[in-house]
């Protein structure tokens, strides 16, 4: 797929920047989008900040090198207790629980995920935060955890249901409501929180420029660095001031110094971003500087050549110039700076395990996240400080970012959580409600050229797409509104076989309802072949975007071309009450989508959307 214009962009983003000159909200914002900011929140006093100095002095001061190296990293265990044993943990740490992992290493904090089977439900994780806790805090210098994990909501979700679920970053981005936008964090964090994770690696702060983009896509809020800066201080606000500090957690913006402009995925390989500084300054840098200015505790880097920001050959992970220049200096960053994985290849492929660590505190990051081998990773910081290589003080600099944002994140003063509020708390029913209303506010009409919408209720439809739990949630809002409903999962790229079936299904049903995902991508493209043959049926037809928007391109024979930007059960609520016309599409694209043959037109422009009028 074409690249969208820079020169276009440059030229909206130098307009955007202007109006944010201009403007006396906190960060910068742009015609339509809706803005309210909250109240402010106190300051800290003196005394407060007196206190948490003397307690970061004298906890340092009673550290021995171990412990004060074992601040500054970050993994994962496996299995769902703390102190339940899990073969992978002797394999990969050379102990048996989590628990022991902590102790073992001293670690600063851990990250939880689906695979390390963290996640089995609210109760199991808010008990496993608080073994984890109990566990450091027992051991070593007694400090408690930093436990992250990766809840961007949408395609990126480790904690799911019963926790409340967003339709994801793109979709908010259509929505236009910053309100929206930090609703979604505070109820995503708070619900966090109540589990015994206080930090979030969120939100991505990429400005989405290539459509191409394997690893970003609708993980970015727009391909508009003002919209995206708006967005972004939202949801920062969302994340870390939307309650007290008990209640909140740390919010870590991504991918710094920007992942959108590349086709290539940083799990895989190095991309290279070929901005000009001129260039990043206006594309990729005002999200960062909005959430900066917002008060990110946190920002995390992207393992990114940029030969134009450093000419050294060094990923952005372990450029001094990237992170110590730009970071810190240019925008003024003073929290903690955090890897990615560093067990993705983007920053493997030129370093050993060994070397990683240590290039990655000399270019000034505060937190190393993942190794591919722990031990390996922590005995050579360690021996990087015996050799001279590093200083003790340097370590101690990381250290005392890491203890600030725990006593500021209140997990120094409350590091435990009340098992029994969890049900309560955790996808209650008020933040469900909020949560729909959200999503409804987020489905883009890109065609209606037959006004096939909104409709009366159909008797039978037929629901198909590569993505078995989106035709689920659909049918099954179609059949609490009385409709017959045949599900037809295919794969991702459906045969022949599969869409002749599809099309003789489609026959016996009054409307077929034909689902995407990132079908533009060529190894998915049957997808597109079902929906044309779906097109050229007699059956009406809907054919549903629920990934990138970028799939209504593809296809010029439907005529009604719908974008959800997801597959959750909230937006295919949403995408049925559009259908049947409870609810008008108010969303507006996010991104322009070119033309598939020339990427000098667009097919759909940043900021179409169609609407109609429902009946109240």
């Amino acid at each position: 797929m074409p690249k969208l214009r820079r020169v276009h962009l440059l030229a909206a983003a130098a307009i955007t920047t202007a109006v944010v000159i201009g403007s006396s909200t906190l960060g910068p914002t742009r015609p339509g989008v809706e803005e309210d900011q909250p109240e402010e929140q106190p300051a800290a006093t003196q005394s407060d900040e007196d206190q948490m100095n003397a307690w970061i002095d004298e906890t340092l001061g009673g550290m021995s090198l171990e412990e004060k190296v074992g601040q500054i990293f970050v993994t994962y265990a496996h299995g769902p207790t703390a102190d339940g044993a899990h073969p992978d943990n002797v394999t990969e740490f050379g102990v048996e629980t989590p628990a022991e992992v902590v102790q073992r290493y001293h670690l600063g904090g851990v990250v939880y995920f689906n695979w390390s089977d963290s996640f089995e439900n609210p109760v199991q994780v808010a008990e496993l935060s608080n073994g984890l806790q109990e566990a450091a805090l027992s051991s070593g210098a007694e400090i408690p955890l930093v436990i992250s994990t990766d809840q961007e909501q949408g395609v990126v979700t480790r904690f799911g249901e019963p926790a409340t679920q967003f339709p994801g970053n793109m979709a908010l981005g259509a929505g236009r409501s910053a309100d929206d936008a930090r609703e979604a964090a505070a109820i995503t964090g708070q619900e966090l929180r109540a589990v015994g994770i206080n930090q979030d690696y969120a939100p991505v702060a990429d400005v989405n420029v290539d459509p191409a983009n394997p690893v970003i896509g609708v993980r970015s809020f727009s391909q508009d660095p003002a919209l995206v800066s708006q967005l972004v201080t939202a949801q920062v606000e969302g994340y870390q001031d939307s309650a007290g500090r008990e209640q909140t957690v740390s919010s870590a913006i991504k991918h710094f110094p920007g992942h959108g402009d590349t086709n290539q995925d940083s799990h895989e390989s190095l991309p290279t971003i070929d901005h000009t500084l001129e260039e990043w300054r206006e594309l990729d840098a005002p999200p960062f500087a909005a959430a900066i200015e917002a008060g990110a505790d946190v920002v995390m880097t992207g393992h990114l050549l940029t030969p134009e920001l450093d000419d050294s050959g060094m990923p952005a992970t372990l450029s001094p110039d990237i992170l110590t220049g730009l970071l810190r200096g240019e925008l003024g960053f003073e929290g903690v700076i955090s890897t990615d994985s560093l067990q993705m290849e983007g920053v493997r492929e030129q370093h050993d395990d060994a070397r990683i660590p240590v290039l990655a505190l000399q270019a000034g990051v505060d937190q190393l996240l993942m190794p591919q081998d722990l031990g390996v990773a922590v005995e050579a910081v360690i021996e990087a400080v015996h050799s001279g290589e590093l200083t003790e003080e340097r370590i101690e600099e990381s250290v005392r970012r890491v203890l600030k944002l725990k006593w500021n994140r209140g997990i120094i003063s409350t590091p435990l959580v009340d098992v029994a509020r969890v049900d309560e708390l955790v996808g209650n029913d008020e933040h469900l409600a909020t949560a729909q209303s959200i999503t409804d506010r987020t489905t883009v009409a890109l065609r209606n050229d037959s006004d096939l919408l909104p409709m009366e209720t159909p008797e039978s439809v037929l629901v198909t797409g590569p993505d078995a739990s989106a035709l689920s949630a659909l049918a099954g809002s179609l059949a609490e509104r009385g409709v017959e409903v045949q599900q037809l999962p295919t794969t991702t790229s459906p045969s022949e076989t599969e869409i002749e079936e599809a099309v003789d299904s489609a026959a016996d049903h009054d409307l077929a309802i034909a689902l995407t995902n990132a079908a533009w991508n060529e190894s998915k493209s049957g997808q597109l072949d079902l929906v044309r043959s779906l097109a050229e049926s007699e059956v009406p037809l809907v054919a549903v975007a629920t990934r990138d928007p970028y799939d209504a391109a593809y296809v010029d024979e439907a005529t009604t071309w719908l974008a959800t930007h997801s597959i959750g059960r909230q937006a295919m609520e949403s995408l049925t009450k559009v259908v049947l016309g409870e609810i008008a599409p108010v969303g507006e694209l996010a991104v322009t989508v070119p033309d598939p043959e020339n990427p000098d037109t667009d097919r759909y422009p940043f900021g179409h959307g169609l609407t109609w009028s429902v009946p109240e």
